[in-house]
């Protein structure tokens, strides 16, 4: 009887042991899957900060802003525009005899 009894003790403090260790993983778990979603939440917000700064930078008034203060560049008048004609191509390479 009192073998069993000691067995049975054995059993019950490895099944307590058990049992907390189950319980401090499923709370680490816990926690790394709650930074993860932070880190999800936060990233989130930074791609959608990202796409606004995209679209402020690629707007055509601060395009042409930049090109005229930054690259000096002017808009395009007809007197300083020059059009060159080519001639039409006279033969064909390779064209029938």
């Amino acid at each position: 009887m009192g073998r069993l009894s000691f067995v049975m003790a054995i059993l019950l403090m490895a099944s307590a042991v058990s049992l907390v260790t189950s319980r401090y993983q499923a709370r680490q778990l816990f926690i790394e899957l709650d930074r993860g979603q932070s880190q999800t939440h936060q990233l989130d917000n930074e791609w959608r900060q990202l796409q606004l700064d995209r679209a402020e930078l690629a707007r055509n008034a601060r395009v042409d802003r930049t090109a005229r203060d930054v690259l000096k560049m002017i808009s395009i008048s007809p007197d300083r525009t020059i059009y060159l004609n080519q001639a039409p191509a006279t033969g064909q390479a390779g064209g029938a005899q």
